[in-house]
């Protein structure tokens, strides 16, 4: 791999991501995008020998050439005609990860992905390119350049940006390429699109039924895996798993057993919402509540099933009275004192910590020595397992040695520069969905209990920076906010709350 390249890309990819979140006007958010292209090719081009096409002849290459530039116009002009349709586009192919690789040292540089390698967000990636032209052709026809609010802009673009430029002195320079091209970046064009797309007063029913569809289709896929006991995608050690023990973990469209929990959970977190405000009727809300924690079962995920008990007891809090608050507060110190007494047991057995805590402890263990060695700024971007690899004894592949911790693994690849920028974005991403709910309280709850969700199982499995539906919970707050007038000019929340925001408010109603 050329580095030199690479720190370049990842130079001029932090630039991009700072001129997308605070750059105001049409043309300085052309500039963003521009730069955040030439930061992805400039990612690619770093890849040592090429992009592996020499064996395709010209015709074959101009051809697929040709087609992807015609399914992407055509995308985009329909995204031209009816922008109001970006979002719940966007939506719906944020889950689905195609267990595809991209590298140069295959034949056509992409091919097949290894068993359990975390699959590239290819419709994604095509639905984004495609909202993209056309949001860059509406600025070129004089379309107005709305500002994301700072509570959005200022801790994503600091973080995203540090996040890249860790590039020029990660560990791994390999895995920091891969995170920043096919992850970060993208999901900072992600926020840019659909913050500044319209947003009619129905789209939050939209995005509802958008959610529980794609959480039913999941949990079908799971609940059928289950009981044929045929898997489509997972990982070796899931197989070996699965034979060892009594109960089948299923993946559905999913690698990962834990991955697949964690996109049910995310349906059952806005289904809860709209139960617990009456924006859904019980004669078909709860029955596909049943529907969807069967599909999670399957999963056995433990950190799944721990981000719907955190989810559940947030929204009862919420909307239930001081009786319900109370019995909340009773249940959490219920619960504390279990998770003390099993701990407690474990010990006087004589149950090692990582029997318990099925090996996450060592995992612990191994980056909390990187922490220690590189504290300030960590060791760069995508480098905590090999730095973690590096300071043990055991003789285990890389990933083995992933911490599983969002916030520990931050904190030994950014250091507790990173890991700041960070609790700055949790902090205002809270800050700016809490905003939403005082306009909008069933869409602003809803979009809270999925950043929970997300937040509570990201503590026990990895992948909240690099899960899309992150970044497209907050920017659809920074979207509703900016189209319902409540961002002013510099992007400061502010004005009074707007007619429209009334009507919004209802429309997550999915009877």
């Amino acid at each position: 791999m050329d580095a030199h390249t690479a720190h370049l890309a990842a130079v001029a990819g932090a630039l991009g991501v700072g001129v997308l979140m605070l750059g105001r006007g049409r043309w300085m958010l052309l500039a963003g995008l521009a730069l955040l292209v030439a930061a992805e090719a400039g990612l690619v081009a770093s890849l040592s020998g090429g992009i592996g096409l020499g064996s395709v002849s010209a015709a074959a290459a101009t051809g697929g050439a040709l087609a992807a530039a015609a399914l992407l116009a055509g995308a985009a002009a329909l995204f031209v005609r009816w922008p109001v349709a970006t979002i719940p586009a966007l939506l719906v192919a944020a889950p689905f990860r195609l267990p595809i690789d991209f590298d140069s040292s295959h034949q056509f540089l992409i091919a097949a992905a290894e068993p359990g390698q975390l699959g590239r967000l290819l419709p994604l990636y095509f639905v984004l390119t495609a909202a993209a032209l056309a949001l860059a052709w509406r600025l070129l026809r004089g379309a107005e350049a709305r500002p994301l609010p700072l509570l959005l802009a200022l801790p994503a673009g600091l973080f995203l940006g540090f996040a890249a430029i860790s590039l020029t002195w990660t560990d791994d320079l390999e895995a920091a390429r891969q995170l920043l091209e096919f992850f970060l970046l993208p999901f900072a064009g992600l926020v840019a699109v659909i913050g500044r797309s319209p947003f009619g007063e129905s789209l939050p029913r939209v995005l509802a039924i958008c959610a529980l569809a794609l959480a039913s289709l999941f949990a079908a896929i799971g609940i059928y895996q289950g009981i044929t006991q045929e898997l489509l995608f997972f990982a070796p050690n899931l197989e070996l798993s699965n034979e060892n023990t009594e109960y089948f973990r299923v993946t559905s469209l999913f690698g990962d057993p834990s991955l697949y929990g964690r996109h049910v959970v995310l349906g059952l977190a806005v289904l809860i919402v709209l139960l617990a405000m009456r924006k859904a009727s019980p004669a078909w809300g709860i029955p596909l509540a049943c529907f969807l924690a069967a599909g999670l079962l399957f999963s056995y995920s433990q950190s799944s099933m721990t981000a719907l008990v955190a989810v559940t007891l947030a929204v009862l809090a919420v909307t239930g009275g001081r009786g319900t608050r109370l019995a909340v507060g009773g249940i959490l110190v219920a619960g504390v004192l279990v998770l003390a007494g099993v701990g407690a047991s474990a010990a006087v057995r004589g149950d090692s910590l990582r029997e318990a805590t099925s090996d996450r402890s060592r995992r612990v263990e191994d980056t909390t020595r990187v922490i220690a060695d590189h504290p300030i700024v960590g060791v760069g971007l995508g480098a905590q397992p090999r730095a973690s690899q590096d300071r043990s004894d055991r003789d285990e592949p890389t990933p083995s040695f992933v911490s599983h911790t969002t916030p520990l693994t931050i904190a030994a690849e950014l250091g507790a520069v990173g890991l700041a920028l960070y609790l700055a974005l949790l902090v205002c991403g809270v800050l700016l969905l809490g905003a939403v709910r005082r306009r909008a309280p069933a869409l602003g709850l809803a979009l809270a209990a999925v950043f929970l969700a997300l937040f509570v199982h990201a503590l026990f499995y990895s992948g909240f920076v690099e899960d899309p539906i992150t970044w497209v919970v907050l920017a659809v707050g920074a979207a509703y906010l900016s189209a319902s007038g409540a961002v002013n000019a510099q992007g400061r929340l502010g004005g009074k709350r707007p007619r429209a925001t009334e009507a919004a408010e209802t429309a997550p109603t999915t009877r």
